[in-house]
């Protein structure tokens, strides 16, 4: 895993060593093992390198043989497999990363086509005069651009291009308003005007520091729904998941995992554990004392059976206050996930003696795990309706804007998947695919670990289990009230002890007890805040701190957690105050 950032002028001049030197700081946290840069007419490349694969000779920028140069932040998992296919001679290191080089000479433009991987890559062809950015189709691996009088960068940061100063910090107001009341941002627009994502999947080709095309490779599978039974199904599953789990084990660094306890943790771990020789390392995240279900101790029981070695974080109240405003300055595309408090400490903690850990994020999205999965498949007469209907904030009177647009990017989506052949189920699916994954869980995964110089990696988001999982039959996916059918029936069998049909206990940060307990103080410094009093009435929300300090209410908890992530992110981002202290501090700065 790595950082990597670069320009294209409009006019080829010779970028600035001012500017990549920039660059290189601003992601050295990416990557604590060495730097490199590439230079020439027109073009400046550099990456900051965590070294995972090819210990030895796999320092980028690497090389083609025929006047291309790449810098990677990625692993590529089918690399040994890509190998094969090109003549002996044609690789000059062992990395994964050499790869992308190879399939350009054969392939051009779509050369990432054949990657089996998470990545976000910038490639140099000196000979066509292009540069191409290639970001996996989950959007794993993140990858922003901005386009400024002069050319255009791209980094996989968003501050990184920021810290240039070719981009003035404005924030557009209405992604501002669906960030509190979502959580995250939908699309390939940020929250600052004129700074862009990537897509998922996306590989953008450009000339004269502009974009001329457009290629897209899509994360799920077009086909139609499989007709199988379970007892093939559950064949089917456990090759892809074996499969998937060894290639993401491909290492040169001692790795671990992060296990919830739930149902995709414990299907990585029992993977893992087939896999290895030695116990797997596994890290856990409780809340002790507060009323959050705590899930180390059935963490413990789920390791212990599968052989693992335990290691279990207690995450309180005084982490909350101390460390979030270190948290929001890593997440600066922001996402008001209370998850990332468990993430950025379970980071630190598997930092010491990691440098991979591999997670279960994408297990409710192909495997149909989420509740208002079953809702999407009944009809509006049963109680059908569409998922996030509802903000956040909706129905307290704080927001300036109480129209719908807040909703706008989601309707899209929908409207753009209703025309397809999914069905219902698959539909909702894809939506979560399009933005909440990308947008919310993988992007809080990438900036909590990377924070640490950690990489994080998905087996559950791979091409071989979403050929299977998202073309499951529906009544495979869910059935009676159970999501993730399929996959609580392989785990029953692979490990008993994780009992995958339990009544699902749900993963809940306490975040409004501890907002509660300090309602008082906050409630004047989010009123003045200058970025919630950009979207929100201040009085109404001293109001709602008061109001929530006196009789509590989870929808109320909510959104004072939204606000107050918010407040703390556009402190530190916009007015550029400092994140080394506590969250007053931050906030009375």
């Amino acid at each position: 895993m790595c950082g990597i950032a670069g320009i294209m002028t409009a006019d080829g001049s010779q970028p600035s060593a001012a500017l990549l030197d920039g660059f290189l700081r601003a992601l050295a946290h990416r990557g604590p093992d060495g730097e490199g840069r590439h230079l020439a007419p027109g073009v400046g490349l550099v990456q900051t390198r965590l070294a995972i694969i090819d210990l030895s000779t796999g320092d980028q920028p690497l090389y083609g043989r025929q006047g291309t140069a790449l810098v990677a932040n990625g692993e590529i998992y089918n690399y040994v497999e890509l190998k094969r296919k090109f003549p002996s001679g044609e690789f000059k290191t062992n990395s994964d990363c050499e790869v992308p080089l190879a399939t350009y000479a054969s392939d051009g433009a779509d050369f990432a086509k054949p990657l089996r991987g998470m990545y976000a890559i910038a490639l140099h062809d000196a000979r066509d005069h292009a540069v191409y950015l290639a970001r996996d189709p989950f959007g794993i691996k993140p990858l922003y651009y901005a386009e400024y009088p002069g050319g255009m960068i791209f980094a996989s940061e968003l501050q990184a291009l920021l810290k240039t100063g070719l981009i003035a910090p404005k924030i557009r107001a209405e992604a501002a308003t669906e960030l509190v009341q979502l959580q995250f941002t939908t699309g390939r627009s940020t929250i600052f005007e004129n700074i862009y994502r990537v897509a998922p999947g996306e590989t953008l080709s450009l000339r004269g520091g502009r974009i001329v095309g457009r290629r897209q490779k899509p994360a799920l599978p077009e086909g139609a729904t499989l007709q199988l039974g379970e007892a093939e199904a559950l064949k089917l599953l456990d090759a892809a998941l074996m499969d998937s789990v060894a290639v993401h084990q491909r290492a040169d660094v001692p790795y671990g995992m992060f296990l919830s306890g739930g149902v995709d943790s414990s299907a990585i771990l029992a993977c893992m554990a087939r896999l290895n020789d030695r116990p797997v390392r596994a890290f856990t995240a409780g809340f002790p004392g507060t009323a959050a279900k705590d899930e180390r101790e059935f963490a413990k029981r789920v390791a212990k059976a599968a052989g693992a070695d335990h290691v279990e974080i207690a995450v309180t109240e005084g982490h909350f206050w101390r460390y979030l405003p270190a948290i929001a300055a890593a997440m600066d595309d922001p996402a008001a996930d209370y998850a990332v408090l468990p993430t950025f400490l379970l980071a630190a903690e598997a930092a010491k003696e990691l440098k991979v850990v591999l997670t279960g994020e994408g297990g409710d999205e192909l495997f149909a795990g989420y509740g208002r999965y079953r809702s999407a498949l009944r009809s509006p007469f049963l109680g059908g309706r569409p998922m996030r209907r509802h903000g956040f904030l909706d129905g307290l009177g704080v927001l300036r804007d109480s129209s719908r647009h807040w909703r706008a990017g989601i309707s899209a989506g929908e409207q753009r998947l209703a025309s397809g052949k999914m069905t219902r189920l698959q539909q909702a699916q894809a939506l979560d695919c399009a933005d909440w994954l990308p947008n919310d869980l993988l992007l809080k995964v990438d900036r909590c670990l990377m924070a640490h110089g950690l990489e994080g990696r998905t087996p559950l988001l791979d091409p071989v289990v979403a050929d299977l999982a998202f073309r499951l039959p529906d009544g495979l996916k869910i059935a009676g009230r159970k999501g993730k059918y399929l996959l609580r029936r392989w785990l029953e069998q692979a490990l008993p002890a994780a009992d995958p049909f339990a009544e699902k206990r749900g993963f809940t940060v306490p975040v409004g007890e501890w907002i509660r307990s300090r309602a008082d103080h906050l409630a004047p410094l989010l009123a003045a805040s200058a970025g919630v009093s950009e979207i929100c009435h201040p009085e109404k929300v001293w109001a709602l701190f008061d109001a929530f300090e006196t009789r509590g209410g989870k929808h109320e908890g909510i959104a004072c957690w939204q606000l107050l992530f918010y407040a703390l992110w556009h402190a530190i981002h916009v007015e550029r105050r400092s994140a080394t202290g506590d969250v007053f501090a931050t906030l009375e700065a």
